[in-house]
Formats: structure tokens, sequence, C-alpha cells
């Protein structure tokens, strides 16, 4: 039900260009999937967000469960027809969310009570729970429950972790009944090196149809993520994708493809949408920026988005000063474009043995997350 095939392997890393194929089309990887969270990518219609390139989308278990429940998606048609997006999509667990959003009441091998975070009123949440709710959403990809310890965490409480994910794992395999949704197993262990080895040989030898590493980006620095990475994805399964969770700067990316990921998501190009900030090749806009505020240019010139295809950095400046809700929106459709731009031209790099050139397309890639400074002049 789920090929997954590597055209190309670039010569000079383990950066690979697949295709994955779903019940609701074929994914071209590496992949940036945007996110979803309550069955909506924050301020853009289905169709916008198709027309900046995007071929799969992330819906969130945890808050769809809350609401609107997913007896009542499933009734009305499955997750892909409730939220009108007809091209492939992947739900998460809801396990980051139970261990970082909501109060934990318990925490035992059996599962997890926690309160909700919009009526406090107290759930549970284990890995038969979890399976099924995903199986009632109706996502092509769903994802293993598991325990996601923060960083930095004491060496015994990423362990007891990592044996509860493995545990965990299995019992989603189990219950685990419809042949139309691929299932991921996700890797724990923190920064140490043995504990995700480990989890990733026990999850293997479960057999899933693809491997997420979980668990970065979770406050490790990014020279710690990038060796965790080079350490762990060379001993995944080379036929099967391999996605990193929640990872969302564009260097991140870049490492991460590099060390052969094929998968990934993030709120970043929204959320910093929302917020004003532009990606850019050279780095990002603060839009809210005085010196924007006579610029006829477009946010980037050879952009071919909606956004700078018809307003100027003056127009977008403007909508935030006044805010105006058009200015979210068009700066978040801006860096949903560009994010697929930039997985585009990653893909045809890697067919063209080049990857190694992007840096000089899109300098970003080499860049923390934030490179313009706050202009003193701003109201």
């Amino acid at each position: 039900m789920f090929p997954f095939v590597i055209d190309k392997t670039d010569s000079n890393s383990y950066a690979r260009r697949g295709l994955l194929t779903t019940p609701h089309g074929v994914v071209d990887t590496p992949v940036f999937m945007p996110v979803g969270t309550a069955g909506s990518v924050k301020g853009v219609t289905p169709a916008q967000l198709a027309a900046t390139g995007a071929q799969m989308i992330l819906g969130n278990t945890y808050h769809l469960r809350l609401r609107p429940g997913p007896e009542i998606v499933a009734e009305l048609g499955g997750l892909h027809k409730f939220v009108g997006w007809d091209s492939p999509m992947l739900t998460d667990s809801g396990g980051y969310q139970v261990f970082s959003l909501a109060e934990l009441n318990e925490i035992t091998d059996a599962g997890v009570s926690f309160r909700s975070h919009i009526d406090g009123s107290t759930i549970r949440l284990d890995p038969e729970i979890a399976i099924g709710i995903q199986e009632k959403l109706g996502a092509d990809v769903i994802m293993a429950f598991d325990q996601c310890p923060p960083i930095p965490c004491p060496r015994e409480e990423v362990e007891s972790a990592v044996e509860r994910t493995i545990r965990w794992a299995q019992r989603c395999k189990d219950a685990h009944k419809r042949e139309d949704q691929a299932l991921f197993g996700i890797v724990q262990g923190g920064l140490h090196e043995d504990l995700r080895l480990m989890c990733a040989e026990r999850l293997i030898e479960i057999g899933f149809d693809g491997y997420a590493v979980g668990g970065l980006s979770v406050g490790e620095s990014h020279d710690e993520m990038v060796a965790m990475l080079q350490k762990i994805t060379p001993h995944l399964p080379a036929d099967r994708p391999r996605y990193l969770m929640g990872v969302g700067k564009p260097r991140d990316i870049y490492e991460a493809v590099l060390r052969g990921v094929d998968m990934f998501d993030c709120v970043m190009p929204t959320r910093n949408g929302r917020n004003a900030s532009a990606y850019v090749a050279s780095g990002q806009l603060k839009m809210r920026n005085a010196c924007h505020s006579r610029d006829d240019r477009p946010m980037e010139a050879d952009c071919t988005c909606y956004a700078c295809s018809h307003f100027s950095r003056a127009y977008i400046r403007h909508l935030f000063l006044a805010k105006e809700m058009l200015g979210p929106t068009l700066t978040s459709i801006h860096n949903l474009h560009f994010y697929q731009r930039l997985m585009r031209r990653i893909r045809e790099l890697i067919l063209e043995d080049k990857l190694g050139t992007i840096p000089d397309e899109f300098p970003v890639v080499g860049m923390s997350d934030r490179n313009e400074p706050d202009d003193p002049r701003d109201n």
C-alpha cells in the first residue's frame, strides 16, 4: 500500500531523493509538511496551501481528540473530507503534546491520564486509544504513541521513557488494523547515542512502515541535533521513510537532509508569518521594521507566491501595523511557498549531485533563526 522508492542518493552525502506513494497521492521526498494543528494550517485556505506547492500536511491527534473529537470527524467522512484537503495527510499520536502541553495526572506503562488544557477535564490516552483515534481520523500516515523526554533530562528518566516507548510501540503495532494507513515508529533517547540506537534496533525488530526521530528540537543545540542524526540515521532501514519530527529551521532541514532524513514538519512558516517574519533566501525580514515603510519591492524579488506577485513590502508592513488579518495571511503564504521552493531545489540538486551548492542559492540554510535586527523606529 505504501511503496517508498529511492530515485537517487547524493554521491557526497546520505541525502536521497524518493517517492512515497499513499492512498491520496505520491509525495516527492525530501518533503516539508505544513502543520494543521486542529485541522487547519493557520490563516490559509486549503486552496492557498496547495498553491504554495505543499504535498502533505500534518494534523494533531491531541487537539483533534479534544475538539471536535474523532467520532465527529469519522461521521463526517474522515479528516481529508472534513478539512477539505484531498492530498496526503499525517497525524501524530499526541504523545508530544501530552507530555509538553497538558497537566499530567498519572503516567504508567498502561497509559497516561492528563487534564485538558481547554476545560480541565481528565482524559486518558494509551497506545490502543491513540491508534483508535488516528484510525477514525483516517490520515494516510499515523504515528505510534511514545513518551518524549525533555532535554536536558536525567539519564534514568530517558531510559525509562525509551523502554516505555518501545513497549507502547509494540502495542500500537498490535492495535493497528487499517491497511490503508502506514504506521511509523518513533525513535527516542534524548542525546544518549546508546539509547537511541537501542530504541531504533528494537523498533526495527517490531517492524514499521517508516521510522521517525522524535525528541529533538526540544532544547538541544543545533550541533547536538546534527551530531545525533549523524549517528542514528545510518542505522534506520534504507527502504523506509525517515521522518524528523517538529524540526523546521532551514539550516536544520538542510543538515538533516544531508544525513538521510526524508520528511519534516514544523509550525515555523506560519507562526513566524503571523509574527511578521518573512523567510527569504538571504535570511529573514521583519515586516514591521520601518525600513519597509516606502519599499515598493515584494518580500522576495524572484518569488512567485501570491503575496510577492501582488503586494509590496510597504503594504504588508502597513497591514501589520494596522492589525489587519491579511498581513499574517500573506506572510504565511509567502513563508509556506518559500519552504516548498527550498525543498524543491533540494530535490533537484540531489539529482544533480550538487546539494552542497545550495548555501550559495539559499544563504539562510547556514544561518540561525533570525538575522535582521529589530528596528528602533518600529511602532
